[in-house]
């Protein structure tokens, strides 16, 4: 049920993160405030396809 997703930084679209969701519970694209090593500082990272 869980599926694996890749985040991206809105900010430089490096992507930093692989996470899992629940794809039943959350339908739309899912955004977390994560740091980001190449801006180093914390900007939203959201999911890609």
């Amino acid at each position: 049920m869980r599926d694996i997703i890749t985040l991206e930084c809105t900010v430089c679209k490096n992507r930093n993160y692989t996470t899992t969701k629940n794809k039943k519970k959350h339908s739309g694209r899912v955004e977390h405030k994560k740091y980001c090593p190449t801006c180093r500082k914390h900007t939203g990272h959201k999911e890609t396809r």
